[in-house]
C-alpha cells in the first residue's frame, strides 16, 4: 500500500511537475560541484528529474543514516544488531511507498564472533598490546598460548626463508605497510591467502600483523572467504611495530589469547523491496548494497549509507507517481562481509527470474562521490548506461570502466551472466575508515551522498525505462570475461575457482 507522503512528518516535498523541473538548475549546480559537467549539460525533463530533484533534498535520508549507525550500530551478519536492521529496513521501504516489500532468507556455511581477546609480551620487557582477532581465524587454545614471536617480513618466500626453522611452534609477525588507497588494500587481500598457506606449512602457533593504520586505529580486516586454520590478529600498529624492533634485537615471547566463538550453518536474511514497472513488471533492475558490517564500528560508510541512499531512491519514486517501464527492485544483502552470500542466496533464489534481469547495479565504497562504473568486463553495456545517464548534470564527468574483480555483491551476478555494475567512487575517507572503529556517523559526506543519490537514481530509472538492454551472457561469454579481465586468476587465489569449475556457483553448463 503507498504512502501518501513518504516524508516525515515537519519536513516539507518539493511538488511534483513543474515545482520539481525548477528544482532542476539548483541540482546541476549542485551536482555539478561534486562533478564538473562539461558547459551546456542540462537535467533532463520529466521522471527521472523530479526524480533527482528530490534525492538532492531535504529527505529523510540523513536521519535515516544516523538512526541506523547510532541507534543500531555495527552489524555482523548472526549478529542481533544485523537482525534488527533487518526489521527496521523492512519497515522503513513499507513506510516509503515501496509496491512490495518483504525479506529472504539464504544459508550461511558458519558463524564467527570474537569473545574475547588479549595479548601481551612476556620477555624481554612485559607490556600490553591492544589488538583484535581476524575474521573467520581459529582461536587459541583455551588459556592461550605462550610462544617465541618470529618475524617473517612481509610474509612473503624471502621473510620466510629468513625466518628459517624457527617458525615451528612460534607466533609469527608480519609487517606491513600503511593501507592508503584500494589498490593497498586489495594487494594485501591477494596476498593473503598464501601467506597463510605458507605460515601452516612453517608450523606457525599462531600469525599476529602488524596494523595498517596509524595510531593505534583497531580494524578487522578479511584473511579470506571462510574459516581459516590459523589463530590470527592484528596489533595496534604502535604495539606491533615496536614488537618488531624487539624482535629484531634478540628473543622475545610473548602470550595471545583469542577466544572466539564458531558454529554451524544458520539462516540469514535480506532485505528486498520493489517499484513495479508499468508495461514489463517481470523484468527487473536490480539495485544492491549490502546491509552487514563488522562490529568495530557502527558500519557507515562501509556499507549503511548505501543502503539509506537506496531506501531513499525507493521513497522518492514511490512518491512521484509515474514507473518506469520494468520494475526497479531494491536489495540489501547481508553476509556480504562473510564471503558475498548474501547475493549467492539471491542468485540461486531468484535462478529460474536471471534471464528477465535488465541489469545489477551495486554500491558499496561509502559516501565518495561517484567517478563512474565498473561494467564487470563488459564493454557492451556502456552504451546502455550512456543513454540512461544522458542530460544528467552529475553524469557528465563520470567514466566507466570494464575491469572485473572478487570483493562485493555483483560477482555473483557477473558470474550468471547477468549484466551487472559497480559504482567507482572517489576513496575520500573510505580507507582510513575501512571496517575500523572509526566508521561511524560523523565520516558520512552527506552533499556527497545526496549528490551520488540523484545520479543512482537517473541510472535505475534510464536502465528500467530503456526499450532495449542487455542480453544476460551465456557460460561460453562469462569463461571469456573471466580469462580476459584476470578474473579468474583471483577466484582462484580466494578459493572460489572449483564451484565456479564445477558448476555449483555461477550459470551452470548446458544441459545435453
Amino acid at each position: 500500500m503507498r504512502s501518501t507522503s513518504p516524508l516525515r512528518p515537519g519536513r516539507t516535498e518539493p511538488g511534483p511537475g513543474a515545482g520539481a523541473r525548477a528544482l532542476a538548475a539548483a541540482i546541476g549546480l549542485l551536482i555539478a560541484a561534486c562533478t564538473g559537467p562539461p558547459p551546456g549539460s542540462s537535467i533532463a525533463d520529466g521522471p527521472a528529474a523530479e526524480l533527482a530533484a528530490r534525492l538532492i533534498g531535504p529527505t529523510p535520508m540523513e536521519d535515516d543514516l544516523r538512526h541506523l549507525g547510532d541507534r543500531i550500530g555495527g552489524r555482523a551478519t548472526g549478529s542481533p544488531a544485523l537482525e534488527r536492521s533487518v526489521d527496521w529496513f523492512l519497515g522503513k521501504f513499507k513506510e516509503a511507498g515501496a509496491d512490495l516489500a518483504w525479506t529472504e532468507p539464504f544459508p550461511v556455511p558458519s558463524s564467527w564472533a570474537e569473545e574475547h581477546v588479549a595479548a601481551r609480551v612476556v620477555l624481554p620487557e612485559p607490556f600490553r598490546i591492544d589488538l583484535v582477532a581476524m575474521p573467520y581465524c581459529a582461536p587459541t587454545p583455551p588459556g592461550g598460548i605462550e610462544a617465541d614471536v618470529v618475524p617473517v617480513g612481509a610474509g612473503d618466500e624471502a621473510g620466510f626463508k629468513a625466518a628459517g626453522a624457527r617458525t615451528r611452534g612460534a607466533i609469527l609477525l608480519v609487517d606491513t605497510k600503511i593501507i592508503v588507497t584500494f589498490d593497498d588494500l586489495f594487494t594485501d587481500y591477494l596476498n593473503m591467502p598464501p601467506l597463510i598457506r605458507r605460515a601452516r606449512e612453517a608450523g606457525a602457533a599462531a600469525l599476529v600483523f602488524v596494523g595498517a593504520r596509524p595510531h593505534r586505529l583497531l580494524y578487522r580486516h578479511i584473511a579470506g572467504f571462510g574459516p581459516v586454520p590459523l589463530p590470527m590478529a592484528v596489533l595496534a600498529r604502535e604495539d606491533g611495530l615496536r614488537l618488531s624492533r624487539l624482535a629484531g634485537a634478540g628473543p622475545v615471547r610473548m602470550f595471545l589469547d583469542l577466544a572466539i566463538r564458531q558454529g554451524p550453518a544458520f539462516q540469514a536474511r535480506n532485505v528486498l523491496a520493489e517499484i513495479r514497472g508499468r508495461e514489463t513488471a517481470d523484468e527487473v533492475v536490480l539495485a544492491g548494497a549490502h546491509l552487514d558490517s563488522w562490529d568495530l564500528g557502527t558500519g557507515v560508510l562501509d556499507n549503511g549509507a548505501n543502503c539509506v541512499m537506496l531506501l531513499d531512491i525507493a521513497r522518492q519514486m514511490a512518491a512521484i507517481g509515474p514507473r518506469p517501464r520494468r520494475s526497479v527492485r531494491f536489495v540489501l544483502f547481508t553476509g556480504e562481509e562473510h564471503g558475498m552470500f548474501g547475493s549467492l542466496g539471491y542468485a540461486r533464489t531468484h535462478a529460474a527470474e536471471l534471464d528477465r534481469h535488465a541489469a545489477a547495479a551495486i554500491f558499496d565504497i561509502g559516501t565518495g562521490r561517484f567517478t563512474g562504473f565498473s561494467l564487470g568486463g563488459r564493454s557492451d553495456l556502456q552504451p546502455f548506461i550512456e543513454v540512461a545517464l544522458r542530460g544528467h548534470e552529475g553524469a557528465a564527468g563520470l567514466t566507466h570502466t570494464t575491469d572485473a574483480y572478487v570483493g562485493t555483491d555483483n560477482f555473483d551476478f557477473l558470474i550468471e551472466g547477468v549484466p551487472n555494475l559497480v559504482a567507482n567512487q572517489e576513496p575520500a575517507n573510505y580507507m582510513d575508515s575501512y571496517h575500523a572503529a572509526s566508521d561511524t556517523f560523523e565520516k558520512a559526506d552527506l552533499p556527497a551522498l545526496r549528490a551520488n543519490a540523484a545520479i543512482a537514481a537517473a541510472l535505475l530509472w534510464g536502465l528500467a525505462d530503456a526499450p532495449g538492454r542487455a542480453p544476460r551472457q551465456d557460460r561460453a561469454a562469462i569463461a571469456e570475461v573471466l580469462e580476459r579481465t584476470g578474473l579468474a586468476g583471483q577466484m582462484r587465489t580466494f578459493g572460489l575457482w572449483d564451484a565456479w569449475e564445477n558448476g555449483d556457483r555461477g550459470r551452470p553448463p548446458a544441459q545435453p
